[in-house]
């Protein structure tokens, strides 16, 4: 089966165009994969589809059906997966061998991504099977806190999971990195009462945000990370604050759709990137600006004002 990886872009973004090279190396080490890069922006339809936000996305396809993504610009990582998937392509045991290998201690992260783990057909948002609903509805209605994997994203995990675990069907949950069971079974439990013991509860949202903008002293809610941004408003801010000198740390808002939504409400501020200093909300990128021109940014980010 031949493997093609396509690299949703856009000009603006510097570390597209980084990917690119590490992509073009890839190209060369690997002539059976197919690279083909598209701007994101250009093909509106397509990037909805395959529900593009950000850029660098990486989508993997075999046989015209997608069996991986990688979301950001993260070069081994991009390296491991057209290896994993490229070698998975080879009829080769030994080859196989190494790739089950290779599954196998992905799976095992993937299970322990989060203390409560679900793999289901489509998102919590939009489950694309009734027994995916119900699970989730039963969750939520226990205040369970929980993240999920969409095994429709990625066929070598849906199927890969079933033999991992001995369980045929999904949807399934994980408690600690221990099969729990399926829909059944969870209602088994919530039956006997002891769904609320096994499952760790979720946090309130409104604590949860008032923790995350009082992590450090100046918290910058952004697309991507101080490293990589994921947009333009986010890059020029983290550029501002990188001038200053002052420490600060960021929270990736596109990693976290609760805390994306969410904060828009608590903060009543609907954009991002957002700025705060010691939790009180500063402003997003004008507002920055505008106290950089008149020299009062530096004295707020150091809590002088």
């Amino acid at each position: 089966r031949s493997l093609v990886v396509v690299h949703f872009w856009a000009p603006w973004a510097p570390q597209c165009a980084q990917m690119n090279e590490v992509m073009a190396a890839l190209a060369k080490e690997h002539t059976q994969v197919t690279f083909v890069k598209l701007e994101a922006e250009a093909v509106p339809e397509v990037s909805e589809k395959y529900g593009i936000s950000s850029v660098p996305t990486f989508l993997f396809f075999k046989n015209s059906q997608k069996v991986d993504r990688l979301d950001g610009a993260h070069a081994p990582e991009l390296t491991k997966k057209v290896q994993r998937h490229a070698s998975s392509s080879s009829v080769s045991s030994g080859s196989n061998d190494s790739a089950k290998e290779d599954l196998n201690v992905r799976l095992k992260k993937l299970i322990n991504a989060a203390p409560c783990m679900l793999f289901m057909k489509g998102s919590p948002k939009e489950p694309r099977c009734g027994f995916s609903k119900q699970m989730v509805e039963i969750l939520n209605k226990h205040g369970i806190s929980f993240s999920s994997f969409d095994i429709f994203s990625d066929e070598e995990v849906r199927q890969g999971l079933k033999t991992y675990s001995n369980w045929p069907t999904y949807p399934q949950l994980y408690v600690a990195g221990e099969l729990i069971g399926g829909l059944d079974i969870v209602k088994e439990l919530e039956a006997s009462g002891e769904l609320d013991t096994v499952c760790p509860k979720a946090q309130k949202l409104e604590d949860r945000l008032k923790n995350l903008i009082s992590k450090a002293p100046v918290m910058l809610f952004m697309k991507g990370s101080k490293q990589v941004a994921k947009c333009g408003f986010s890059r020029q801010i983290i550029e501002i604050l990188n001038n200053t000198g002052v420490d600060y740390e960021t929270f990736d808002i596109l990693e976290d759709e609760e805390v994306r939504q969410g904060l828009k409400t608590y903060s009543n501020w609907p954009t991002y990137p957002q700025l705060y200093v010691k939790g009180e909300l500063v402003g997003g990128l004008d507002i920055v600006k505008e106290l950089k021109e008149s020299g009062e940014l530096l004295p707020i980010l150091k809590g002088e004002n």
